[in-house]
């Protein structure tokens, strides 16, 4: 029982594995994660990462060391005497090392406004790595509907040559019995020999679209590769009906938005007062008492405002020229959405263009099936030769062929649209 079990298991993730169908968004899910631009994300992540704990640590206790020996040409000195009382003359070479710690209390928003563009400045580049990695999702699309356009030229070869190999052994039968000539059968071979060049062309064709596939993807290549055909009416409905634009470019714009604000306020922290408190300690000649020739040790502590008036010399300017920057990237996104509605108005219009043509495929098919049937029986009666037969049967394989191509065209037209407004419907 247990043999019979594990055997049936085997069995059905055999038919899984043989039967399981790859569909578009797989490809795409696959050839983003397999492509080498991914790993950047984990780059930007690490730098946002470093460059916020680097901003936070301002406000961790900083120390200076300041260590200095100076010779001057003058000294203080006391311009009177008193008798008795020798005043002593200050040297003129003094000496002074010091440490200073001190600590931020209020940086006026700088700490935070920095943060707030690392932020910003790490969204823009991941939102320009996402740009890069949705051009992928045409070059998929190509490969995926080409490998399937293959595929139904292939099946209508297919049913060209079985076609074409009915009509031999006919004539074949004919030429037997002396009502067809061997020309005849020879007319045909070269039909069948020219169908048989052709299946290997759109054969080599396929495999090479299947090997690029595998290469994007990152999985094996598999000539035998099964690929699910989207479903018309389900991409139709959605697509027609949606009219938002959810591109990545979008939001590249925005975060470069973002980003503008973020220096902004970087700016404008930069005229803001600091207060902090200080504490030095040292040793020199002369202490803090300036009479003294002695080498002394001192320390000081306390509060200090800084505020540097200077800033606002070119705030102006700077704030003016981020807002330009900020209207040159709003046009940006105003023509990219003008271009993105131009082409969809194109793609839209060709999916109904398509739609209108294919209305008549199944019936030209129909008719040139009945004029080859015809052209059978008349070649049968011998009041047809096979010649033109053969051009009957190839008029037929090109009206199948050309619905085909307009499915897939169909298809095509959709997955532009759709990849115009990024819709995951």
């Amino acid at each position: 029982m247990k043999r019979i079990i594990n055997l049936s298991g085997f069995i059905i993730g055999f038919s899984v594995t043989v039967f399981a169908q790859l569909t578009i968004e797989d490809c795409q899910t696959k050839a983003r994660e397999n492509y080498p631009l991914i790993k950047k994300y984990d780059l930007i992540k690490q730098s946002k990462e470093y460059n916020l704990a680097n901003a936070s640590k301002a406000y961790l206790p900083q120390f200076q060391l300041n260590v200095r020996a100076t010779y001057q040409s003058e000294v203080t000195s006391i311009p009177i005497s008193i008798p008795g009382i020798t005043i002593p003359d200050l040297k003129k070479d003094q000496y002074q090392a010091v440490m200073e710690a001190s600590q931020m209390l209020w940086d006026g928003g700088a700490v935070r406004s920095q943060r707030k563009m690392t932020e910003a400045g790490s969204e823009v580049e991941t939102q320009q790595v996402e740009v890069e990695l949705y051009t992928l999702r045409e070059r998929i699309n190509q490969l995926f509907f080409g490998i399937l356009l293959f595929d139904m030229q292939l099946e209508q070869n297919q049913i060209l040559q079985d076609e074409l190999q009915r009509n031999y052994a006919a004539i074949a039968a004919s030429v037997e019995f002396g009502v067809a000539n061997r020309t005849d059968l020879d007319v045909v071979k070269v039909e069948q020999l020219n169908a048989k060049q052709i299946r290997i062309q759109i054969q080599t064709m396929r495999n090479a679209f299947v090997e690029m596939l595998a290469i994007m993807t990152g999985e094996k290549p598999d000539k035998n590769v099964n690929l699910k055909r989207p479903a018309v009416n389900h991409l139709l409905e959605n697509e027609m009906l949606s009219s938002v634009v959810k591109r990545p470019e979008i939001q590249l714009f925005d975060a470069q938005n973002n980003l503008f604000d973020s220096q902004k306020n970087l700016i404008k922290s930069a005229y803001m007062p600091k207060v902090g408190l200080f504490l030095q300690g040292g040793i020199g000649r002369p202490g803090l008492n300036m009479l003294s020739n002695e080498i002394k040790p001192f320390y000081i502590g306390g509060i200090r405002l800084s505020w540097n008036f200077g800033a606002l010399y070119t705030q102006k300017n700077d704030l003016r020229k981020i807002e330009i920057n900020k209207n040159a990237v709003n046009v940006q996104k105003d023509i990219f959405l003008y271009n993105i509605n131009l082409t969809t108005t194109r793609e839209i219009q060709e999916i109904k263009r398509l739609n209108e043509i294919m209305k008549q495929d199944d019936e030209i098919i129909t008719l040139r099936e009945n004029i080859r049937k015809s052209a059978e029986a008349k070649v049968a009666n011998g009041t047809l030769t096979v010649t033109e037969l053969m051009r009957e049967i190839s008029q037929e394989s090109w009206a199948r062929q050309t619905k085909a191509t307009h499915e897939i065209d169909l298809l095509i037209a959709i997955y532009n649209l759709k990849n115009m407004k990024n819709s995951d419907e």
